[in-house]
C-alpha cells in the first residue's frame, strides 16, 4: 500500500473513535467499510486487520477510563468470561464458513439494525418506574459468547453489539462503556492470533494487513483517549442515543455494501 493509504487509516481511525470511544465501541465497526471499499483489504483478511485496530486502539480509551477509576468490576470479568472463547468460534465460522465479504455484512446488519432501533426506542419510551435491572452473571456471559462469535466474524471485537444490548436492559452506559471496550481489547488479542494461526495452516489472505493495522490503530489510540475523556460531560441519554444511532447507521451502510 502507498503512504497516503495508512495516512487515511490514521486519520479514519483517529474520527471515528473520538465519536464512539464514549459509548464504549472501538470504532472498528465504522472502519471495516472503508478497509473494504476505500483501501481494498481482501476478505477475509480485513477481519484480522479490524481486530489489530482494536488492539493497538483501545488502550487510549482504557486508559483514560482507568484514571476515572470506572475501568474493571464484575461485569468485565463476565463479558471477558463469554467474548474470549466466543470469538475464537467466531473466527473459524469466518475462515471456513463465511469467508466472503456480502455474507457477513449481513450478519452484521441482521444483528446491529434491531439492536440499535431497540435502544432509541428506549430513550424515547423509559421505563416508568425508573429502576435499572442488574443482568444475571449467566445473561451477561452468554451475551459475552454471542457477541464474540459475531466479533471473530466481522472483526468488530464485539463492544458494538454488547453496548446496545446491555444498555438497553437497562444498564447505565457509563458502566457499559470501559466493561465492553476491555473485553474488546482482550478479545481481539485472541481474535487476531488465532486469525494468525490459521493463516498458516489454510490458503487464502487470511493474515492481517499488519502495516494498515497499526496505522488505523494509532490514529484510534489518539482518538479513543480524547473520546473517552469527553464521555463524563455529555449526558446519560444523549450516550445512549448516540450508541442507538451507531448501531442503525452502520446496520444500514452495511446492507447498502451488501446488497450493490
Amino acid at each position: 500500500m502507498a503512504w497516503h493509504q495508512y495516512a487515511f487509516g490514521f486519520a479514519a481511525g483517529l474520527l471515528i473513535s473520538l465519536v464512539t470511544a464514549p459509548v464504549g465501541v472501538s470504532g472498528a465497526v465504522f472502519l471495516l467499510p472503508m478497509q473494504l471499499s476505500v483501501l481494498a483489504v481482501p476478505s477475509p483478511a480485513v477481519t484480522p486487520t479490524n481486530l489489530m485496530f482494536n488492539i493497538v486502539a483501545a488502550p487510549g480509551a482504557l486508559l483514560r477510563y482507568r484514571r476515572h477509576g470506572s475501568l474493571g468490576g464484575p461485569l468485565t470479568r463476565q463479558l471477558i468470561a463469554g467474548t474470549l472463547p466466543g470469538v475464537v468460534v467466531g473466527a473459524l465460522i469466518r475462515v471456513f464458513a463465511v469467508p466472503g465479504a456480502r455474507e457477513f455484512r449481513l450478519i452484521v446488519a441482521a444483528v446491529l439494525l434491531p439492536l440499535g432501533v431497540w435502544l432509541c426506542w428506549r430513550t424515547v419510551r423509559p421505563r416508568h418506574n425508573g429502576q435499572r435491572r442488574q443482568p444475571s452473571p449467566k445473561l451477561v456471559m452468554t451475551l459475552g459468547l454471542v457477541a464474540g462469535a459475531v466479533g471473530g466474524i466481522s472483526g468488530i471485537g464485539g463492544g458494538s453489539i454488547l453496548g446496545p444490548v446491555l444498555v438497553g436492559l437497562g444498564l447505565s452506559v457509563t458502566v457499559v462503556a470501559p466493561a465492553a471496550l476491555a473485553s474488546t481489547f482482550l478479545t481481539s488479542i485472541v481474535g487476531a492470533a488465532t486469525y494468525t494461526v490459521l493463516s498458516f495452516t489454510t490458503s487464502g489472505d487470511i493474515a492481517p494487513e499488519w502495516l494498515l493495522g497499526l496505522a488505523c490503530g494509532l490514529g484510534g489510540l489518539l482518538g479513543g483517549y480524547l473520546g473517552a475523556h469527553l464521555q463524563p460531560r455529555l449526558p446519560e441519554v444523549v450516550l445512549r442515543r448516540v450508541l442507538g444511532g451507531l448501531a442503525i447507521s452502520l446496520a444500514l451502510l452495511y446492507l447498502v455494501q451488501a446488497f450493490r
